[in-house]
């Protein structure tokens, strides 16, 4: 399957008007970068609580599961069963429509109702100041005294308790989600890239990125909101591959960060 490119791909330009230069194509959406082979684990781990087996009395029927899971959802398209994989019982533990797929969206506990809290800069590694268990992070190096902190995380919509049939025929709305902080640390503190993939991980289905620019009025800190929702993106969707960066600046004492929260990746059926 072909790439799609994007309709908001970064470093757009165009050229000088004259009969001597022909307008260059439009540059390439960037591919999405390979995940290490296993996510990095919180500084701090605690032991996992013992599950408590549920009664089988207290389990619901198949009936039940369907008849809830339907109130909530609405009508599925006409036709549309569930895989021999799936039952009703087990979409109701998994509720994978209307739920956010990301794991730990909110690493460092932050508040987007009251501007981002004052800090100094630190010599901390991102991964000690939460838990962002679930993301893969890194650090790209720029110029003079700034870098980007990326995190990644891709999303296995079938593990997830999505089907085939459901992504392909319905092919529900994917919406993306993210709060970024106007730090005031570069003219652009913030880049989103989701690829929506097919099985093997590397086939671009669709795909959104975004480098958006604060107006620099108001006060510093305050939280911004970057959205995207993929419609009639075309069959063979299974993963979602999402990468946010924040802009980083050395300065003495350490490094300031831009914060970020409240990321989402969800799965709605259309009305």
């Amino acid at each position: 399957m072909a790439e799609v490119p994007d309709d908001r791909a970064l470093g757009g330009g165009t050229e000088a008007d004259g009969p001597a230069s022909p307008p260059k194509p439009p540059p390439s959406p960037p591919s999405p970068p390979p995940l290490p082979s296993s996510p990095p684990l919180p500084l701090q781990t605690s032991p996992a609580a013992p599950e408590t087996p549920v009664p089988p009395q207290l389990e619901p029927s198949e009936a039940y599961a369907r008849q809830v899971l339907l109130e909530e959802w609405g009508p599925l398209g006409r036709g549309l069963e569930l895989p021999p994989s799936l039952t009703w019982k087990v979409l109701l533990l998994r509720r994978p429509l209307y739920r956010n797929l990301l794991r730990s969206p909110n690493p460092e506990g932050i508040n987007i109702y009251e501007p981002a809290p004052p800090t100094g800069p630190t010599q901390r590694p991102l991964e000690t100041l939460g838990n962002f268990r679930g993301w893969h992070i890194r650090t790209e190096t720029l110029q003079k005294d700034l870098s980007w902190t990326v995190k990644q995380q891709c999303v296995d919509l079938l593990a997830e308790g999505l089907w085939e049939e459901l992504l392909d025929d319905e092919q529900p709305d994917i919406t993306v989600m993210d709060w970024f902080e106007d730090s005031r640390l570069d003219a652009c503190v913030y880049e989103l890239h989701v690829w929506l993939l097919a099985a093997d991980r590397r086939t671009v289905i669709a795909q959104h990125h975004v480098a958006p620019r604060t107006s620099g009025r108001g006060p510093p800190g305050r939280w911004v909101q970057v959205s995207h929702v993929f419609r009639h993106y075309g069959s063979g969707v299974r993963f979602i591959h999402f990468l946010h960066k924040t802009k980083n600046r050395m300065v003495p004492g350490g490094l300031q960060r831009t914060r970020v929260t409240d990321s989402s990746v969800s799965v709605q059926l259309r009305e």
